[in-house]
Formats: structure tokens, C-alpha cells, sequence
């Protein structure tokens, strides 16, 4: 079991630190919170143990989980790589694509393993059918959510788009070419709206919405590629592969046959993959610490992390 501490004892913190505590993978020590209150009160309700210091926490664990505001990211993160611990680090992975790379450069330097906080990636109705998801063309993306100050000191992009376009980045190989974006605030000091068109190399179009302050909550995506048509409910745990397929010469009487303006007919099949419960978080979790016992590469890498994040930075630049 890996020794294991968490800096920062939030909302997110609090659920890490219950999913640490169950884990066979690790052996939690404890946690750091700068709010010394919210810390004793957590200690107390929940057993943990309290560490008055970040370095004193880092000194005596080999994995240190980073779920602290993102502008003290880069500095958590620098102070545990550098003593050559393992970081698991929630997204974005930090506040600038700068800090970001160097984190990266530090990591390369000192052999340690890091993993990004999409958990989305772990989301059972994404990897149920991200294999069938084969060279998309056309990608559409909306995350709806009801307002929540928990969150808005960052723009809606670094909030929830992310979530999106990490999962894109994931399934298109191509570099992005170009990027569109508009962002309205409402009532934050940063956007809770905002579209974004992201146009790749390969001709593969990405058009992503998202908002902080919907009557209903939403988080969906769809992707085009020839022949088949695959939908992703990440909030309902729900997916769907529609497929076109050439007509066979005998077909079933209640058969579904398009038939395009050159006479070519295609039957369309349903799929609906089983989509097996799971706890994404402790999925992201358990991974990372496979990742460092077998030393293999994390399933959300820094540099994917990075990827994610240049490319938000590129729509919140857009705007």
C-alpha cells in the first residue's frame, strides 16, 4: 500500500480522503487544510489525522493528492515533486499553462508519476464506448449546470468545459487548428456561459457549450464519424451506438433502411453498451496508484492535463 496525504479538505477533499481511507491501494496518513477550523472540525468528525504544515505532510507520504484551489496548485505540487513524491493533482492541473509545463520539467527531473483529475475519463458511460469511438468527425458537447458558488472564482471554461474538452482531446489524434469562442458573465466576475468551436487539423470539428447557471443539469456528448453516431450521457450513465451498415440482401421486415440520392441503402442498428456502475473517484484514485507500482503511464498524464488546459486557456483568450 502506498502511503498517502491530502492537501486541501473541501467538498471534493473531504470524499478523497473517504475513498483514500477505503482504498487497498493506499494507506492514508492524513491531510492538510489551511482553514485550521474546517481542518479541526474534520479531524474530529472523521478521525484523520490533521497536519499543521504542507511540508510537514509531504515529508512522510510517497503520493500527496492535491485537491486545493487551483492557484495553489503549482506551488503544492512543486514542493512534492521536488522531495520526489508522486502528485495526484484534481483539474485543471494548475492555474497557467506555464506552471503546468513546469510541472511537467519537474516531474521528467525527479522520476516521479503524476495523474490529472478528469474523472470523467473514469465515467462508465464514456469508457463503455470510447473503443467504438473511432475517428469523429463531428463532435458536440453540452455541460449544463445549476449555479453553485463552489467554483466561480475561476471562468466556466476552467470550471466545467474542461471536463469536455479533456474527453475530445482524448479521442481526436489530430492538433487543434483553430479556435472560436464567445463567453458572457451573469453573475460572476468571470463567464458562466460559454460556446467554443475547436477545429482540428484532421477536418474533425468540436463545438462545446457550457454553463454555471441552468434551471437543469445536463452533461452530454455526441460524436459523428462515418457510419456510426455515438451519445454519451455522463450525468445518467447512459450511452448509445447507432451504426449504419451496408443492407444485407435478405433483411429483417422491420428493418431500419436509408436509402442516399445515388441509390446506396444502409441498415441502421442500435446498441445500447452495458454501462457498469462504478466510483469514477476512486477509479482515477486506485489507477494512478497501479500506474506508480507497475510504473506504467497514468491514465490521465500532466501533459494531457496540460493539453486540456492550453486549450481552454486558447477559448478563454478567444473570447
Amino acid at each position: 500500500m502506498l502511503k498517502v496525504g491530502v492537501l486541501g479538505a473541501g467538498h471534493l477533499g473531504k470524499i478523497h480522503l473517504k475513498l483514500l481511507q477505503e482504498s487497498k491501494e493506499y494507506d492514508l496518513v492524513g491531510f492538510y487544510d489551511a482553514d485550521i477550523e474546517n481542518a479541526k472540525k474534520v479531524s474530529e468528525e472523521f478521525g484523520y489525522k490533521f497536519f499543521p504544515t504542507v511540508t510537514e505532510l509531504i515529508d512522510v507520504v510517497e503520493v500527496i493528492d492535491i485537491v486545493t484551489p487551483t492557484l495553489s496548485h503549482f506551488n503544492c505540487a512543486e514542493e512534492a515533486i521536488t522531495k520526489g513524491k508522486h502528485i495526484f493533482i484534481e483539474k485543471p492541473i494548475t492555474h497557467s499553462v506555464q506552471e503546468a509545463e513546469a510541472i511537467r520539467t519537474l516531474a521528467s527531473k525527479y522520476h516521479v508519476k503524476g495523474q490529472v483529475g478528469h474523472v470523467e475519463r473514469f465515467n462508465p458511460a464514456f469508457t463503455a464506448v470510447k473503443d467504438s469511438i473511432n475517428n469523429p468527425m463531428f463532435i458536440e458537447a453540452h455541460r449544463l449546470a445549476e449555479f453553485n458558488p463552489r467554483g466561480t472564482d475561476v471562468p466556466v471554461v476552467l470550471d466545467l468545459m474542461i471536463h469536455d474538452i479533456d474527453i475530445i482531446l482524448s479521442v481526436v489524434d489530430s492538433e487543434v487548428k483553430n479556435v472560436y469562442a464567445s463567453g458572457v458573465s451573469v453573475i460572476s466576475e468571470t463567464p458562466d456561459i460559454a460556446n467554443a468551436r475547436i477545429e482540428f487539423e484532421n477536418g474533425c470539428v468540436a463545438n462545446l457549450t457550457a454553463s454555471r447557471i441552468s434551471l437543469k443539469n445536463m452533461r452530454k456528448a455526441r460524436f459523428f464519424q462515418k457510419d456510426a453516431y455515438i451519445s454519451v450521457d455522463f450525468l445518467e450513465k447512459k450511452s448509445e451506438v447507432v451504426r449504419m451498415k451496408d443492407v444485407p440482401e435478405n433483411p429483417d421486415e422491420f428493418a431500419m433502411i436509408l436509402q442516399n440520392a445515388e441509390g446506396v441503402k444502409k441498415q441502421i442498428y442500435f446498441e445500447n453498451p452495458d454501462v457498469e456502475p462504478n466510483n469514477a473517484i476512486l477509479d482515477e484514485l486506485e489507477t494512478f496508484a497501479q500506474a506508480i507500482c507497475n510504473d506504467t503511464r497514468p491514465v490521465v498524464s500532466l501533459g494531457q492535463g496540460a493539453k486540456a488546459l492550453r486549450v481552454a486557456q486558447m477559448i478563454i483568450d478567444s473570447f
